[in-house]
Protein backbone atom coordinates (compact mmCIF):
# COMPACT_ATOMS: atom_id res chain seq x y z
CA UNK A 1 0.00 0.00 0.00
CA UNK A 2 2.81 2.38 0.89
CA UNK A 3 4.51 1.66 -2.43
CA UNK A 4 1.33 2.48 -4.31
CA UNK A 5 1.00 5.83 -2.46
CA UNK A 6 4.63 6.65 -3.20
CA UNK A 7 4.15 6.00 -6.92
CA UNK A 8 0.92 8.02 -6.92
CA UNK A 9 2.64 10.97 -5.27
CA UNK A 10 5.53 10.84 -7.72
CA UNK A 11 3.20 10.77 -10.71
CA UNK A 12 1.09 13.57 -9.23
CA UNK A 13 4.17 15.75 -8.59
CA UNK A 14 5.36 15.17 -12.11
CA UNK A 15 1.97 16.21 -13.46
CA UNK A 16 2.22 19.46 -11.58
CA UNK A 17 5.51 20.48 -13.21
CA UNK A 18 4.98 23.56 -15.39
CA UNK A 19 6.03 22.84 -18.95
CA UNK A 20 5.10 26.19 -20.45
CA UNK A 21 7.15 29.33 -20.87
CA UNK A 22 8.45 31.61 -18.12
CA UNK A 23 8.41 35.38 -17.91
CA UNK A 24 10.23 37.55 -15.39
CA UNK A 25 7.79 39.47 -13.17
CA UNK A 26 8.51 41.79 -10.25
CA UNK A 27 5.32 41.97 -8.17
CA UNK A 28 6.73 44.49 -5.67
CA UNK A 29 7.78 46.81 -8.47
CA UNK A 30 4.36 46.63 -10.13
CA UNK A 31 2.53 47.34 -6.86
CA UNK A 32 4.79 50.31 -6.09
CA UNK A 33 4.24 51.83 -9.53
CA UNK A 34 0.47 51.28 -9.34
CA UNK A 35 0.21 52.92 -5.90
CA UNK A 36 2.36 55.85 -7.02
CA UNK A 37 0.30 56.47 -10.16
CA UNK A 38 -3.04 56.26 -8.32
CA UNK A 39 -1.81 58.51 -5.50
CA UNK A 40 -0.55 61.09 -8.01
CA UNK A 41 -3.87 61.09 -9.86
CA UNK A 42 -5.83 61.46 -6.62
CA UNK A 43 -3.76 64.45 -5.51
CA UNK A 44 -3.88 66.09 -8.96
CA UNK A 45 -7.62 65.65 -9.42
CA UNK A 46 -8.29 66.83 -5.85
CA UNK A 47 -6.37 70.05 -6.52
CA UNK A 48 -8.02 70.63 -9.89
CA UNK A 49 -11.63 69.87 -8.97
CA UNK A 50 -11.71 70.53 -5.21
CA UNK A 51 -14.57 69.04 -3.17
CA UNK A 52 -18.10 68.63 -4.59
CA UNK A 53 -19.66 69.02 -1.14
CA UNK A 54 -22.45 71.57 -0.92
CA UNK A 55 -23.41 73.56 2.14
CA UNK A 56 -25.87 71.58 4.29
CA UNK A 57 -29.52 72.50 4.49
CA UNK A 58 -30.63 73.66 7.91
CA UNK A 59 -34.00 74.27 9.50
CA UNK A 60 -33.00 77.89 10.09
CA UNK A 61 -32.27 78.35 6.39
CA UNK A 62 -35.50 76.61 5.42
CA UNK A 63 -37.67 78.69 7.80
CA UNK A 64 -36.15 81.95 6.55
CA UNK A 65 -36.41 81.17 2.85
CA UNK A 66 -39.73 79.28 2.88
CA UNK A 67 -41.59 80.28 6.09
CA UNK A 68 -45.03 79.19 4.86
CA UNK A 69 -43.75 75.79 3.76
CA UNK A 70 -42.08 75.45 7.14
CA UNK A 71 -45.34 76.25 8.93
CA UNK A 72 -47.32 73.83 6.74
CA UNK A 73 -44.87 71.06 7.56
CA UNK A 74 -44.84 71.91 11.27
CA UNK A 75 -48.63 71.84 11.56
CA UNK A 76 -48.69 68.47 9.77
CA UNK A 77 -46.20 67.18 12.34
CA UNK A 78 -48.42 68.60 15.07
CA UNK A 79 -51.64 66.91 13.92
CA UNK A 80 -49.97 63.63 12.92
CA UNK A 81 -50.67 63.80 9.17
CA UNK A 82 -47.09 64.26 7.88
CA UNK A 83 -45.16 61.63 6.00
CA UNK A 84 -43.01 60.90 9.03
CA UNK A 85 -45.97 60.71 11.44
CA UNK A 86 -47.65 58.08 9.25
CA UNK A 87 -44.46 56.25 8.21
CA UNK A 88 -44.38 53.42 10.72
CA UNK A 89 -41.25 51.61 11.94
CA UNK A 90 -38.52 52.41 12.82
CA UNK A 91 -40.04 55.73 13.99
CA UNK A 92 -43.56 54.88 15.17
CA UNK A 93 -46.33 52.26 15.14
CA UNK A 94 -48.69 54.18 12.87
CA UNK A 95 -48.19 51.90 9.85
CA UNK A 96 -46.73 48.50 8.97
CA UNK A 97 -44.24 49.92 6.49
CA UNK A 98 -43.32 48.45 3.14
CA UNK A 99 -44.50 44.90 2.52
CA UNK A 100 -43.70 42.36 -0.18
CA UNK A 101 -45.44 38.98 0.10
CA UNK A 102 -44.50 37.83 3.62
CA UNK A 103 -41.52 40.20 3.88
CA UNK A 104 -42.24 42.95 6.44
CA UNK A 105 -38.77 44.21 7.26
CA UNK A 106 -39.86 47.42 8.97
CA UNK A 107 -42.35 45.63 11.19
CA UNK A 108 -39.91 42.81 12.00
CA UNK A 109 -37.19 45.19 13.18
CA UNK A 110 -39.69 47.32 15.10
CA UNK A 111 -39.45 50.89 16.36
CA UNK A 112 -35.76 51.41 17.06
CA UNK A 113 -35.72 55.22 16.80
CA UNK A 114 -39.03 56.43 18.29
CA UNK A 115 -40.20 59.86 17.20
CA UNK A 116 -43.37 61.61 18.37
CA UNK A 117 -43.69 64.32 15.75
CA UNK A 118 -46.02 66.60 17.74
CA UNK A 119 -43.88 66.50 20.88
CA UNK A 120 -40.42 66.29 19.32
CA UNK A 121 -40.84 68.94 16.61
CA UNK A 122 -43.31 71.39 18.13
CA UNK A 123 -44.40 71.10 21.77
CA UNK A 124 -41.17 70.12 23.53
CA UNK A 125 -38.91 72.69 21.80
CA UNK A 126 -41.47 75.41 22.50
CA UNK A 127 -41.87 74.34 26.14
CA UNK A 128 -38.13 74.94 26.64
CA UNK A 129 -38.45 78.65 25.77
CA UNK A 130 -38.34 80.71 29.00
CA UNK A 131 -40.18 83.92 29.79
CA UNK A 132 -43.18 83.38 27.52
CA UNK A 133 -46.35 83.04 29.63
CA UNK A 134 -48.57 83.36 26.53
CA UNK A 135 -46.73 80.46 24.90
CA UNK A 136 -46.92 78.39 28.07
CA UNK A 137 -50.70 78.92 28.17
CA UNK A 138 -51.01 77.98 24.49
CA UNK A 139 -49.08 74.73 25.02
CA UNK A 140 -51.16 73.86 28.11
CA UNK A 141 -54.41 74.61 26.26
CA UNK A 142 -53.41 72.48 23.32
CA UNK A 143 -52.29 69.53 25.43
CA UNK A 144 -55.41 69.63 27.62
CA UNK A 145 -57.84 69.70 24.70
CA UNK A 146 -59.49 66.50 23.39
CA UNK A 147 -57.88 64.92 20.32
CA UNK A 148 -60.84 65.90 18.13
CA UNK A 149 -60.52 69.55 19.12
CA UNK A 150 -56.74 69.58 18.55
CA UNK A 151 -57.25 68.10 15.10
CA UNK A 152 -59.89 70.73 14.25
CA UNK A 153 -57.56 73.57 15.25
CA UNK A 154 -54.64 72.17 13.24
CA UNK A 155 -56.82 71.41 10.19
CA UNK A 156 -58.25 74.93 10.18
CA UNK A 157 -54.74 76.39 10.36
CA UNK A 158 -53.44 74.08 7.58
CA UNK A 159 -56.39 74.99 5.32
CA UNK A 160 -55.76 78.71 5.91
CA UNK A 161 -52.09 78.25 4.95
CA UNK A 162 -53.14 76.54 1.72
CA UNK A 163 -55.78 79.14 0.84
CA UNK A 164 -55.29 81.49 -2.09
CA UNK A 165 -57.92 84.09 -1.12
CA UNK A 166 -56.87 85.61 1.15
CA UNK A 167 -53.35 84.31 0.72
CA UNK A 168 -51.27 83.89 3.87
CA UNK A 169 -48.50 86.43 4.44
CA UNK A 170 -45.45 86.73 6.65
CA UNK A 171 -45.10 90.14 8.31
CA UNK A 172 -42.11 90.78 10.59
CA UNK A 173 -41.67 87.09 11.24
CA UNK A 174 -45.36 86.45 11.97
CA UNK A 175 -47.71 84.46 9.75
CA UNK A 176 -50.85 86.46 9.00
CA UNK A 177 -53.94 84.44 8.11
CA UNK A 178 -57.62 85.15 7.68
CA UNK A 179 -59.53 84.99 10.99
CA UNK A 180 -60.45 81.43 11.90
CA UNK A 181 -60.82 78.86 14.62
CA UNK A 182 -57.13 78.10 15.09
CA UNK A 183 -57.17 78.00 18.87
CA UNK A 184 -53.64 78.04 20.31
CA UNK A 185 -52.13 76.67 17.08
CA UNK A 186 -51.50 80.15 15.64
CA UNK A 187 -49.43 81.08 18.70
CA UNK A 188 -47.56 77.76 18.54
CA UNK A 189 -46.69 78.13 14.86
CA UNK A 190 -45.54 81.76 15.10
CA UNK A 191 -43.39 80.92 18.11
CA UNK A 192 -41.93 77.87 16.37
CA UNK A 193 -41.15 79.95 13.27
CA UNK A 194 -39.29 82.51 15.39
CA UNK A 195 -37.37 79.73 17.15
CA UNK A 196 -36.45 78.10 13.84
CA UNK A 197 -35.31 81.35 12.21
CA UNK A 198 -33.05 82.06 15.18
CA UNK A 199 -31.36 78.66 14.74
CA UNK A 200 -32.66 77.41 18.07
CA UNK A 201 -34.76 74.60 16.61
CA UNK A 202 -31.72 73.09 14.88
CA UNK A 203 -29.98 72.86 18.24
CA UNK A 204 -33.07 71.59 20.06
CA UNK A 205 -33.49 68.69 17.63
CA UNK A 206 -29.85 67.63 18.02
CA UNK A 207 -30.13 67.27 21.78
CA UNK A 208 -29.91 63.63 22.84
CA UNK A 209 -28.63 61.46 25.67
CA UNK A 210 -25.38 60.81 23.84
CA UNK A 211 -22.21 62.69 24.81
CA UNK A 212 -21.50 63.66 21.19
CA UNK A 213 -24.49 65.35 19.55
CA UNK A 214 -24.01 63.89 16.07
CA UNK A 215 -27.39 62.25 15.47
CA UNK A 216 -29.02 64.30 12.71
CA UNK A 217 -31.97 61.94 12.25
CA UNK A 218 -34.64 64.28 13.66
CA UNK A 219 -33.72 67.47 11.76
CA UNK A 220 -33.19 65.54 8.53
CA UNK A 221 -36.57 63.83 8.77
CA UNK A 222 -38.23 67.17 9.52
CA UNK A 223 -36.56 68.72 6.47
CA UNK A 224 -37.58 65.73 4.36
CA UNK A 225 -41.27 66.36 5.14
CA UNK A 226 -40.94 69.88 3.72
CA UNK A 227 -40.21 71.06 0.18
CA UNK A 228 -36.75 72.62 0.43
CA UNK A 229 -34.74 69.41 0.69
CA UNK A 230 -36.70 67.86 -2.18
CA UNK A 231 -36.19 70.98 -4.30
CA UNK A 232 -32.44 70.92 -3.68
CA UNK A 233 -32.24 67.22 -4.49
CA UNK A 234 -34.18 67.76 -7.72
CA UNK A 235 -31.86 70.59 -8.77
CA UNK A 236 -28.82 68.39 -8.13
CA UNK A 237 -30.36 65.35 -9.89
CA UNK A 238 -30.33 63.31 -6.71
CA UNK A 239 -33.92 62.04 -6.68
CA UNK A 240 -34.67 58.38 -7.15
CA UNK A 241 -36.30 58.92 -10.56
CA UNK A 242 -33.18 60.86 -11.65
CA UNK A 243 -30.77 57.97 -11.02
CA UNK A 244 -29.85 59.93 -7.90
CA UNK A 245 -28.26 57.00 -6.09
CA UNK A 246 -25.32 57.06 -8.51
CA UNK A 247 -25.05 60.84 -8.91
CA UNK A 248 -22.98 63.40 -7.02
CA UNK A 249 -23.70 67.05 -6.30
CA UNK A 250 -22.40 69.65 -8.72
CA UNK A 251 -22.41 67.33 -11.78
CA UNK A 252 -19.48 65.34 -10.45
CA UNK A 253 -19.23 61.63 -11.30
CA UNK A 254 -20.78 59.55 -8.56
CA UNK A 255 -21.18 55.93 -7.58
CA UNK A 256 -21.45 54.43 -11.08
CA UNK A 257 -21.21 50.90 -9.68
CA UNK A 258 -24.69 51.36 -8.20
CA UNK A 259 -26.31 51.54 -11.66
CA UNK A 260 -27.87 48.08 -11.38
CA UNK A 261 -29.49 48.92 -8.05
CA UNK A 262 -30.86 52.33 -9.06
CA UNK A 263 -31.91 51.05 -12.49
CA UNK A 264 -34.94 49.29 -11.04
CA UNK A 265 -36.34 52.55 -9.65
CA UNK A 266 -36.68 53.89 -13.21
CA UNK A 267 -39.03 51.20 -14.55
CA UNK A 268 -42.47 49.82 -13.72
CA UNK A 269 -43.71 48.56 -11.35
CA UNK A 270 -40.92 49.84 -9.08
CA UNK A 271 -41.18 53.52 -10.05
CA UNK A 272 -44.87 53.70 -9.06
CA UNK A 273 -45.03 51.32 -6.10
CA UNK A 274 -45.28 52.35 -2.45
CA UNK A 275 -43.18 49.26 -1.69
CA UNK A 276 -40.42 50.08 -4.18
CA UNK A 277 -37.57 49.78 -1.67
CA UNK A 278 -38.44 46.28 -0.52
CA UNK A 279 -39.21 45.23 -4.11
CA UNK A 280 -35.79 46.38 -5.31
CA UNK A 281 -34.09 44.74 -2.32
CA UNK A 282 -35.84 41.46 -3.16
CA UNK A 283 -34.80 41.60 -6.81
CA UNK A 284 -31.18 42.43 -5.94
CA UNK A 285 -31.07 39.65 -3.34
CA UNK A 286 -32.27 37.11 -5.92
CA UNK A 287 -29.77 38.36 -8.52
CA UNK A 288 -26.93 38.25 -5.98
CA UNK A 289 -27.87 34.71 -4.99
CA UNK A 290 -27.94 33.64 -8.64
CA UNK A 291 -24.50 35.19 -9.16
CA UNK A 292 -23.08 33.24 -6.22
CA UNK A 293 -24.72 30.05 -7.50
CA UNK A 294 -23.33 30.35 -11.06
CA UNK A 295 -20.84 27.44 -10.62
CA UNK A 296 -23.71 25.18 -9.56
CA UNK A 297 -26.36 26.10 -12.14
CA UNK A 298 -26.67 23.76 -15.15
CA UNK A 299 -26.38 25.43 -18.57
CA UNK A 300 -25.19 28.71 -17.00
CA UNK A 301 -21.97 27.15 -15.74
CA UNK A 302 -21.34 25.69 -19.23
CA UNK A 303 -21.53 29.01 -21.08
CA UNK A 304 -17.72 29.63 -20.83
CA UNK A 305 -17.13 26.36 -22.67
CA UNK A 306 -19.64 27.25 -25.39
CA UNK A 307 -18.48 30.87 -25.67
CA UNK A 308 -14.73 30.65 -24.97
CA UNK A 309 -13.98 34.35 -24.60
CA UNK A 310 -11.36 33.46 -22.00
CA UNK A 311 -9.23 31.86 -24.71
CA UNK A 312 -9.18 35.17 -26.58
CA UNK A 313 -8.21 37.09 -23.42
CA UNK A 314 -5.45 34.60 -22.54
CA UNK A 315 -4.41 33.96 -26.13
CA UNK A 316 -0.67 34.43 -25.41
CA UNK A 317 -0.80 31.73 -22.76
CA UNK A 318 -2.65 29.26 -24.94
CA UNK A 319 -0.33 30.00 -27.88
CA UNK A 320 2.81 29.38 -25.78
CA UNK A 321 1.26 26.27 -24.21
CA UNK A 322 0.46 24.88 -27.65
CA UNK A 323 4.02 25.61 -28.80
CA UNK A 324 5.49 23.81 -25.77
CA UNK A 325 3.55 20.66 -26.65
Amino acid sequence: MSGYLANWRAENDAARVWKGGYRRYDLLKEVTIAIGVVLGLVVLLSVLFSSPDERPSTIAQWSRQMPLDFASTAVAELDGTSGLATYGPPYNHNAEGQIEWFIKLQKWFGVSHPINTAADYVLDPLAAIPGRPDLTRAISTYRAAPAKRRLAWASAYANALAATKPAPRVVRGHIVLAPGGYGPVATLMNSLLALAQSGGLDGALLTSRQFFQTDYTKPLLFLADGSQLDDRAHAEHLLGEQWGMMNETGSYPGQVWLWLYTFWYQIAPFNSSDNSDVLVMTVMSVLSLLFVMVPFLPIVRDIPRWVPIHRLIWRDHYRSAAGAE
